[in-house]
């Protein structure tokens, strides 16, 4: 079981739930903020704090939970798409709870939850993708699979075999 937890506060799963609750605490304070205190109309309070926990987000989800996978430019622009999807979402529900009398708050929770879902992977396979190690068709230095040296093809001219 200790093996189990170890592994499992290492993945990225976890990690991910670490970050998004962290940026889910800097979002939820924003929109109150905007909404509360500025009186700003709820849809654009939702969305200024959705967009304002973006660079919190982005950057340690990246570097954190994903250990900096893919390119930063294309992992940017990749991120920018599913955040303007989010947004639209995270807004519509939002305005649906706080319409339906359930309050902003039950809103942003139950919208952070459904998107949540999706997100993982999205930002797993598409936002953060690993390399992929590409199996050539020599073995690499040695018969060492995991080895950064380059794979030597050995040819009958060859010193060693």
């Amino acid at each position: 079981m200790k093996a189990f937890i170890g592994k499992f506060m290492a993945s990225s799963l976890f990690k991910f739930l670490v970050v998004g609750g962290l940026s889910f605490l800097v979002d939820l304070g924003l929109l109150a903020l905007c909404f509360q205190v500025f009186g700003w109309p709820l849809w654009l309070a939702t969305g200024a704090g959705f967009w304002g926990s973006f660079f919190f987000n982005y950057f340690l989800q990246r570097h954190f939970a994903f250990n900096g996978g893919g390119t930063a430019l294309g992992g940017v622009l990749r991120y920018s798409v599913l955040l303007a999807f989010n947004t639209v979402a995270v807004m519509g529900i939002v305005e649906l709870f706080q319409f339906l009398g359930a309050g902003y708050v039950v809103g942003k929770v139950v919208a952070t939850i459904v998107t949540m879902g999706w997100n993982y992977f999205i930002y797993k396979h598409w936002i953060f993708p690993q390399q992929k190690q590409v199996k050539n068709a020599t073995e690499p230095v040695h018969g060492e699979p995991d080895s950064d040296l380059p794979a030597q093809k050995l040819t009958p001219n060859s010193s060693e075999g």
